[in-house]
């Protein structure tokens, strides 16, 4: 009885397929629109994930000024010393390294190839901290560091714009007015989670960009790597209090100095990305219940359409329950291949979206399942009134229907 029934369902939505299609527009778009929203929300948010990590989810970013983190407005900042660097490593529990970093900027010469590219100072430990392997080569040696020599480290966005194809490593070129040997690739890291291009650097140590671009001995930036074992907070508390030691900041005076917690970064990012994911797709199931009401609304016009046909039935021995499933199974049919076109449909647009967003495809079995299973559900909550009318139709009345 059940498959007859379904055969009818299926017979009654042929004869009206525009209007089949039309009723189940709602559907379609709801699920589609629920399923990409939420499957490219997942995908945004495992790229920032994945970009902060590439930045390191154990790091501290010490600088000057109060922007950001402890303290509040504006005063004029004052850089770090060599020094304070070197107490943060003594005197800090929990911190594995501490590395610092000043940038400039100058444009690269080889063979006649120019680019213009951002110089990072630093030192080996900066390499200990931040999670950034070399493709090839090697790092600073202390003499090196110490004498301050003109060797670096290279992205391969340079790379590829001043050597093309060849390798790098071992050539010579100029950086600014300086003659730089390229003692490392470092592998590529793609774009920046706000913008910029990671691979495109120039990584020296730190005496050389000192000496020859800033004219300086101090530092602008300081980055803590914190042991796993350890509370960031606590590490955080303990480094802050040590500068203002050092900075001979005196109690209820604000941080001349902000910290930055990757991690707690990371964190918020990953929630936020999470809870407008979640509106998105809360905003779009909304077109759900309108494709639900859509069914309903055509369901009783097939009721009023078909009322002479119910009388029949019920007139030749057709029992209430059997009329109830027949319309009730239309109901579902009509949604769940609203529900499939849907699913489809989601797939497509994110397999075009993904590629423009430069995210990764992340597939969801329970999302989809999910939407589908709500789009079967409309059909039963939505289908039922009409069902039930045509179930308690008089037989006599309906046959005298016009």
């Amino acid at each position: 009885m059940l498959g007859t029934i379904f055969l009818l369902a299926l017979r009654s939505i042929r004869r009206h397929v525009l209007r089949s299609l039309l009723t189940m527009l709602g559907i379609v778009i709801g699920v589609g629109a629920v399923v990409s929203m939420v499957t490219l929300g997942k995908a945004t948010t495992a790229a920032v994930t994945q970009q902060i990590a590439a930045l390191g989810t154990n790091i501290l970013q010490v600088r000057p000024g109060q922007g950001f983190g402890r303290g509040g407005g504006g005063t004029t900042p004052r850089d770090f010393e060599l020094a304070d660097i070197a107490a943060i490593r003594q005197q800090v529990g929990g911190v594995t390294a501490a590395a610092p970093s000043v940038s400039s900027s100058a444009t690269a010469i080889y063979e006649g190839a120019n680019w213009s590219t951002t110089i990072n100072g630093t030192t080996a430990d900066y390499f200990r901290i931040s999670p950034w392997p070399l493709q090839e080569g090697r790092l600073f040696s202390p003499d090196e560091e110490s004498a301050g020599k003109a060797v670096c480290i290279i992205g391969t966005t340079v790379a590829k714009n001043l050597f093309g194809n060849a390798d790098p490593v071992g050539r010579r070129f100029r950086l600014g007015n300086v003659s730089c040997d390229v003692i490392a690739l470092l592998s590529t890291k793609g774009q920046a989670g706000f913008g910029g291009d990671q691979d495109d650097t120039v990584i020296m140590p730190l005496k050389t960009v000192q000496r020859r671009y800033l004219g300086t001995t101090t530092v602008r930036t300081i980055l803590v790597g914190i042991d796993d074992h350890y509370s960031s907070e606590q590490v955080q508390s303990t480094l802050a209090n040590l500068l203002r030691e050092r900075r001979r900041i005196t109690a209820g005076k604000e941080d001349d100095f902000n910290i930055f917690d990757t991690k707690q970064i990371s964190d918020t990012l990953t929630q936020t990305t999470s809870m407008l994911t979640s509106i998105v797709a809360a905003v779009a199931a909304i077109s759900l219940v309108v494709g639900g009401i859509g069914i309903m609304n055509i369901m009783l016009v097939s009721v009023t359409e078909r009322t002479r046909e119910i009388g029949i039935r019920l007139a030749i021995g057709a029992v209430a329950s059997e009329v109830l499933m027949q319309f009730l199974v239309e109901a579902i049919v009509l949604s769940c291949l609203g529900g499939l076109i849907g699913l489809v449909l989601a797939q497509v647009v994110v397999a075009i979206a993904v590629p423009l967003m430069n995210v990764p495809w992340i597939f969801e079995p329970a999302v989809n399942l999910g939407a589908f299973a709500v789009s079967a559900a409309i059909g039963v909550i939505f289908g039922y009134f009409p069902a039930r009318r045509a179930a308690s139709l008089n037989p006599i009345d309906a046959l005298r229907h016009e």
